[in-house]
């Protein structure tokens, strides 16, 4: 299905890169468009990931350069039956993550300095799971394709400006396709961003619970994190807008709406699914009719915590720890605020 997905969605996007340049170039400015538009398909599948990279200047690292961090995603990869990925982190004051790849094998996951800064090693935890499951549920070539194609179009759109408006360039609309072209492409990052459906990020985030076993780990990042991107600005994607649906919430500026035109359902509707779903997890833990289990993607419902009792430590405090990879256990800190976890306790080694 997402073969089928990704297949429709780069037709549909050579499709308004050919109708971009035909307003732009009349019948030769659409050829020259199909075939740029056809050469970029192609590279953007073997390389859109290293693009997406370099455009928000991400950094590699490992086990000897940011050991806890790596150590969360390769023990999160391990009990969701994952390859390991690729390890980056992005120099941005603003805390926020991506998954890119055009495949399980190829994958990359990114974080953020301000995410590592800002959230405990739970919800770090939590917000990487939420990519590790976008990776399992193969959504990393459509997303990352999309944001390279997305820009392309943007800046043809440019180019309009430019080179649009002489006689000789065979356009029949003239100056109005011009400034059609021209209308357009600033919208066309947002129709591709609309074309990604946002209920990917619903599922992802079920996910994403059910492989670090927490659903409230997640709940409390979000949170943090919605609340941190508005204030907080990622120069680099302000400068490569066509990203914004990569991020686990919209790193742009004035966008907090679940609207037509968001690229991300609201935050507070995300949380609430997953407190809706940690409630329903406790209250099959406590007896009630068992959750459907899929295989060994699903991580075991959380025990329900004593008021008094130390929150568990994730993926390693489940029942089937002795089935999982052993995980590094966090450090404990006594239960407080809304999820039932200090928000402000001891980070990683980031802090």
């Amino acid at each position: 299905m997402n073969t089928i997905r990704t297949a429709m969605l780069l037709a549909a996007m050579t499709a308004l890169f050919m109708g971009v340049g035909y307003l732009i170039g009349g019948s030769g400015g659409m050829t020259i468009a199909f075939l740029i538009a056809a050469a970029m398909n192609l590279f953007s599948y073997w390389n859109a990931d290293k693009m997406v990279l370099r455009m928000h200047h991400a950094v590699e690292v490992d086990e000897r350069s940011a050991p806890e961090f790596y150590g969360i995603v390769r023990d999160l990869a391990a009990r969701a039956g994952l390859p390991m990925p690729k390890v980056y982190l992005i120099d941005s004051p603003q805390p926020n993550a991506f998954a890119t790849g055009r495949n399980p094998e190829n994958a990359a996951v990114a974080a953020t300095t301000g995410l590592l800064q800002r959230l405990s090693y739970e919800e770090a935890a939590g917000v990487m799971a939420h990519e590790l499951a976008h990776v399992k549920n193969r959504d990393t070539l459509t997303m990352t394709v999309t944001a390279t194609l997305a820009g392309a179009i943007s800046m043809l759109g440019n180019f309009a400006f430019f080179f649009g408006g002489n006689r000789d360039n065979n356009n029949p609309l003239g100056f109005v396709g011009v400034l059609v072209a021209m209308i357009v492409a600033p919208l066309a990052a947002a129709m591709v961003q609309m074309a990604i459906s946002r209920t990917r990020e619903y599922s992802a985030d079920r996910l994403g619970a059910e492989i670090c076993g927490h659903p409230l780990w997640l709940a409390s990042a979000l949170d943090k994190i919605a609340a941190a991107s508005g204030r907080i600005r990622n120069e680099d994607a302000e400068r490569n807008p066509a990203t914004a649906h990569m991020f686990i919430v919209n790193p742009l500026s004035g966008e907090r709406m679940d609207n037509l035109f968001s690229t991300h359902p609201a935050t507070e509707n995300r949380i609430a699914a997953l407190e809706q779903l940690a409630q329903q997890w406790q209250a099959d833990a406590r007896g009630g009719p068992a959750r459907p289990r899929a295989a060994e993607r699903r991580a075991p419902p959380p025990e329900p915590a004593e008021p008094s009792a130390a929150p568990k430590a994730g993926p390693w405090g489940t029942p089937e720890a002795a089935e999982a990879p052993p995980v590094p256990t966090p450090p404990q800190k006594k239960p407080s605020g809304r999820w039932g976890r200090s928000p402000t306790g001891p980070k990683g080694p980031w802090s």
